[in-house]
């Protein structure tokens, strides 16, 4: 990889972890679901870079904000940052996701892993 697109690819990993703090553009209270949810369990980070659910949703508002915050994602992080690097945004998501995101998980909350498996950390 060319430094250029390891700079880019440490911007747009910087930029989403901008954007994960100010959630996109969800408003205060699907941010609030979201997190709710992240820690019973419901809702965790996926190894393709988007939220999803490890149980059944609990209604139309959380499904709501898990979607909001994926395309927000996907428009503002993981499509300009695949066009800097000249790969896909799906390429793009999984290396955030393994860079950024689960870095970040906090102690007790899920992720799914690349196998599919769901592992708490």
């Amino acid at each position: 990889m060319t430094l250029n697109k390891l700079f880019v690819l440490g911007a747009a990993v910087a930029a989403l972890g901008v954007a994960a703090g100010a959630a996109f553009g969800q408003t205060n209270e699907q941010k609030a679901l979201i997190d709710q949810a992240k820690a019973q369990g419901v809702v965790g980070e996926q190894a393709d870079g988007y939220l999803g659910f490890r149980t059944t949703s609990t209604g139309a508002p959380l499904t709501q904000a898990v979607t909001v915050t994926n395309e927000a994602r996907l428009r503002e992080v993981y499509e300009p940052a695949a066009r800097v690097a000249r790969t896909t945004p799906e390429v793009a998501a999984a290396r955030m996701f393994e860079s950024q995101l689960r870095p970040n998980i906090p102690a007790g909350q899920w992720y799914r892993n690349a196998q599919g498996q769901w592992v708490q950390r």
